[in-house]
């Protein structure tokens, strides 16, 4: 089975995916002229504007909700991994995916904010919305609707299930099968509640779990001060391939650290615009700027704080493509969350090792969750026209089933099954933004404009001869009030 996975795979994360993922974000970048530099400060001012409403959340709901599936094992166990493949060199990487990356998640999360619908009282909306009303490819949205179904409830669940049951059971001596029975139980009572339940989980247990492990990351990275130009220089010759004892692993740095990257924030992977579609705003551009920052957060902020405490401690091992070891600073413990609970331990004594534990329960937690958030948006999608109750069932019970089985298999097994997952959304939905990319671009300059006016933006497609934005046509009035709850921006009132 693993021979099978690790052939797809090396398919799937071929070079022109790595390539493609680097290029789309610097072109977007280009193209906005580095968004997410200008608009930092906006950024974070959206975070806390407007409200929501009955049939959506706020945007920092929505915002905690893309986190909840963007902070996940891949910001413990995936850097431990990419550092252990790729050299400390994939850290980098994984920050140029992250700063690139940026642009694409405000290209992506914008159109799915643009081309989103009310369905059953709520808002919905991801890559099949836009790709069938975008593009007019309903066979593509069916394609995308299909591979994220089968993804994210039965793909990638597994891989934060199993580092939740391996760090369990490292940390407290709790058996993965216990584990998986106690994950089972806490899954159904959140999956059955709703959209809202999700949302109000996520915004309770996200923020608090993602600042508790950067500042105790910090503490550490602060007692050990001395060390961090050493670690920022190793990481910045490694990933050129100038480091004596790194530079052979050159290519595979880039590889893990993109891979990883894309994984640990989902940039272009498809998987964010679905939480945030969901928001009540008055313009598509306010959620794009939004998301656009939560890649920040994931990677720059706890990725980072994952990866100083590695090396900064020199607890992890680097193997080269044969598999001979290139370095070795702990021995006997598997690539993955182990690497940064002993690391943390060595630190903290007594505290370090449950303290990861915990963190990431709650990291992989929440993500298996927003996974089953995802999966529910495209059944939404495919139940449009014919209502097929019996879907939603099938797809409960088969995360619940996944994350049982992912917390009993072996790491290798999870990763590649989640690796496949990924690669195949990504794949599709970045061929989508790209064809799309007008639509988005229109929307941010539009936004820029409204803004130069000092005026509260409000999106209004038909001015800007975007077609098939049904919400925002037929909801203006549900609009104004969004846009009326935002606020005023210089004194003036906003657009209605």
């Amino acid at each position: 089975m693993n021979e099978f996975v690790n052939a797809v795979n090396g398919v799937i994360w071929s070079q022109a995916l790595i390539y493609l993922c680097l290029g789309t974000g610097l072109y977007f970048s280009l193209r906005s002229r580095f968004l997410q530099l200008r608009h930092l400060k906006e950024m974070v001012s959206l975070i806390f504007q407007g409200k929501g409403n009955d049939a959506g959340v706020s945007s920092f709901q929505a915002l905690s909700m893309t986190l909840a599936g963007r902070v996940g094992t891949g910001n413990i166990a995936g850097v431990a991994t990419a550092i252990t493949f790729g050299g400390p060199g994939a850290l980098f990487w994984m920050w140029m995916v992250a700063f690139l990356g940026a642009s694409s998640a405000f290209v992506e999360s914008t159109l799915g904010q643009v081309y989103k619908e009310k369905l059953d009282g709520e808002y919905r909306g991801g890559p099949a919305f836009y790709i069938e009303k975008g593009l007019g490819m309903k066979w593509y949205a069916w394609i995308f609707a299909i591979v994220t179904i089968f993804s994210c409830g039965v793909l990638l669940p597994g891989v934060q299930a199993n580092s939740i049951g391996a760090s369990l059971d490292i940390a407290f001596g709790i058996s993965p099968n216990v584990t998986a029975a106690l994950l089972a139980m806490l899954l159904g009572f959140i999956i059955f509640g709703g959209v809202k339940r999700i949302a109000n989980f996520a915004g309770t247990v996200v923020p608090f779990m993602a600042l508790g492990y950067i500042i105790v990351a910090c503490v550490i990275v602060a007692l050990n001060i001395d060390q961090l130009p050493g670690v920022i220089l190793l990481v910045w010759k490694s990933a050129f391939g100038l480091d004596a004892g790194f530079g052979a692993i050159l290519g595979l740095a880039i590889m893990w650290g993109v891979k990883r990257g894309v994984y640990s924030n989902e940039a272009a992977q498809g998987t964010g615009p679905h939480a945030s579609s969901a928001a009540a705003v008055s313009h598509p551009a306010k959620q794009g700027l939004v998301q656009a920052f939560s890649v920040y957060i994931d990677t720059l902020f706890v990725c980072s704080a994952t990866g100083f405490m590695l090396l900064i401690t020199g607890l992890y091992n680097v193997q080269g493509p044969d598999g001979a070891a290139l370095y070795t600073g702990i021995a006997g413990i598997a690539a993955g969350p182990g690497y940064v609970q002993t690391a943390m331990e060595s630190m903290m004594p007594g505290f370090g090792s449950y303290f990861v534990a915990i963190a990431l329960f709650f990291f992989a937690f929440t993500t298996i969750v927003a996974y089953y958030y995802i999966a529910e948006t495209n059944i939404a999608y495919l139940n449009r026209k014919i209502h097929r109750p019996w879907l939603t069932f099938v797809l409960k019970i088969g995360l619940m089933a996944s994350a049982v089985y992912g917390t009993v298999k072996t790491a290798d097994l999870a990763w590649g099954l989640g690796d496949i997952g990924v690669g195949l959304m990504a794949w599709l939905n970045i061929v989508a933004i790209l064809l799309l990319r007008n639509t988005a671009f229109n929307c941010l300059k539009d936004y820029e404009k409204q803004l130069a006016e000092g005026v509260d933006p409000v999106f209004h497609p038909e001015k800007l001869g975007i077609k098939r934005a049904d919400y925002w046509v037929e909801n203006r009035a549900e609009v104004n009030r969004i846009q009326e709850a935002t606020g005023k921006i210089d004194g003036k009132a906003g657009l209605g």
